[in-house]
């Protein structure tokens, strides 16, 4: 019974434990969205403010900054830029990605596992060594300050990440969907549409999340490639309109935050599960 009770307090102990550090990584986790819609709510005159505690909002609440951001600013222009550079974005990234994870993981050509891994090895590449060459190649096709820049340019971070994935996943189908699709006539296109992409739904839609997270969420490449108001994206129109020299309109810039980071959320929130089980075929049959 000593023996019993002893290991019921060491297992109780560790349940509690688990607890501690799962709060305590909920609370890092959580509070940047958390101060940035609590800044979003608060008057000017309490953002500049010292005084009292900060992690609440003490002098009341306040649409004020969301009023501004439609009304003073080109949020809406930004957003719907970022709406015309998303779509076209994931659908040729994973049209692209698809075609050839099923080429490397099927059709078994020589090299094709290399090749594999040298797709892999490109999304290593930082976006700071690649946007000189591609600003380069924008001005050269005469796309600076284009939005459409941006469809030109996020595949090169998109596909091969994609590729990767949805090649772990690929070859995690059984060989024998392969010979009785061949045997009963089916061509690779058809074995692609008909039998691979309904079976790979899950990896699918964790490529499809990546592809609008990236291409929705860049900073780097719209801040280089784009500079007119009209052609600028979310991550980009929002800060500098509301960045003046030394200024900072912290209120807007949390209020913008939050309304730009509702999409990416809203998709996670109802696709979490597909997104981790094609994760973790990604990452466990490549």
């Amino acid at each position: 019974m000593a023996a019993r009770g002893a290991r019921r307090g060491r297992r109780t102990a560790a349940l509690l434990l688990c607890y501690v550090i799962i709060g305590l990584f909920v609370v890092f986790f959580l509070f940047p969205p958390y101060w940035m819609a609590l800044t979003s709510f608060k008057t000017n005159q309490e953002i500049e403010s010292l005084e009292g505690i900060p992690f609440v909002i003490q002098k009341g609440a306040t649409l004020r900054h969301y009023q501004d951001l439609f009304t003073k600013t080109d949020f809406l222009i930004y957003f719907k830029n970022s709406v015309l550079v998303t779509v076209p974005v994931v659908v040729i990234s994973m049209v692209i990605s698809v075609l050839a994870a099923y080429a490397l993981s099927r059709l078994g050509f020589a090299g094709a596992g290399v090749i594999g891994t040298a797709v892999f090895l490109v999304y290593l590449v930082p976006d700071s060594l690649l946007f000189i060459p591609l600003f380069k190649i924008i001005g050269t096709l005469g796309l600076l300050n284009s939005k459409w820049s941006l469809v030109l340019v996020y595949p090169s971070l998109i596909v091969p990440f994609a590729t990767w994935l949805l090649i772990g996943y690929f070859a995690s189908i059984p060989k024998e969907l392969d010979e009785a699709a061949l045997v009963d006539g089916a061509n690779h296109l058809q074995m692609l549409v008909q039998i691979f992409l309904p079976v790979a739904v899950p990896g699918l839609i964790a490529a499809t999340i990546f592809a609008f997270t990236v291409s929705w969420s860049g900073f780097l490449y719209p801040l280089a490639f784009t500079f007119s108001s009209d052609q600028q994206v979310l991550t980009t129109g929002t800060v500098t309109s509301l960045i003046k020299g030394d200024v900072y309109h912290w209120g807007g810039l949390m209020a913008g935050a939050i309304l730009a980071c509702l999409p990416p959320v809203l998709l996670y929130v109802f696709l979490m599960d597909y997104y981790i089980s094609g994760l973790t075929a990604g990452s466990t049959k490549a």
